[in-house]
């Protein structure tokens, strides 16, 4: 689900798993009794040399009709100037709940509240409990999906502000092994004087043959008043049990 994980050293934060390879999110739960795997090569936020990303394991479980539970093991890494550092990274733990579902109009609503845990090492991670509290949306029409929403982020800690964040994409299916999409990202100042971004991006899940998939996505991202744009990126494999 890519809930912010701030990093003490670089002005900007990376979003760990969300719908992947989406940053936004859907409201679409795993299949109850089912698991998503996604193990991420790459999840990496930047602007030229300054970056900062993850690597893992975002765990995805239908316990319930309507039910997920999401598990995000990861391992964050920075570089800038000084170099580079890696390190285990905070545990994150969310639940999505569908609250509304309408097979005949296609249109489904979720929540997908979070939080992450200060277990990064080497000022990797939030350094405090960080939450986030989304409602998610999606209608279908035929081979295309419209869904989006967003949430407000509780970001505390020395010079920190929660922001409100969300996004929309576009996504068509091309036939049963391809989906490709487009998105725009809204997030706020996460930080005192800091600006709020946005981010555009294309994604594509291919399916590779049961029960393996390949997610990418990436595009630029535009910081408030910082002059040349950013990057972000994602490449992960998914596997369907």
């Amino acid at each position: 689900m890519r809930i912010a994980i701030v990093f003490s050293a670089l002005a900007f934060a990376v979003p760990a798993a969300a719908g992947p390879p989406f940053l936004t999110d859907d409201p679409v739960p795993t299949d109850t009794g089912h698991w998503e795997i996604y193990g991420p090569f790459a999840d990496i936020e930047g602007r030229g040399g300054d970056y900062a990303g993850s690597t893992g394991a975002e765990i995805n479980y239908g316990a319930a009709a309507g039910v997920q539970i999401t598990v995000g093991l990861p391992i964050a890494y920075a570089h800038d100037a000084s170099g580079g550092k890696a390190a285990g990274g905070d545990f994150e733990l969310s639940v999505k709940y569908r609250v509304f579902e309408d097979a005949g109009t296609g249109l489904s609503v979720a929540i997908f509240p979070g939080l992450t845990v200060p277990t990064a090492g080497k000022a990797l991670g939030a350094g405090r409990v960080t939450a986030l509290l989304p409602v998610w949306a999606q209608k279908d029409f035929g081979p295309w999906s419209l869904f989006g929403g967003g949430g407000y982020a509780i970001n505390p800690g020395p010079g920190n502000r929660d922001y409100w964040t969300g996004g929309l994409a576009l996504s068509r299916q091309f036939g049963q092994r391809v989906l490709v999409g487009i998105e725009a990202d809204r997030q706020g100042p996460d930080a005192i004087g800091a600006g709020g971004k946005t981010s555009l991006g294309i994604g594509t899940i291919i399916s590779l043959g049961k029960p393996f998939r390949l997610l990418a996505s990436g595009g630029p991202t535009f910081e408030d008043g910082a002059g040349r744009a950013g990057y972000h990126g994602y490449i992960a494999l998914g596997l369907d049990l």
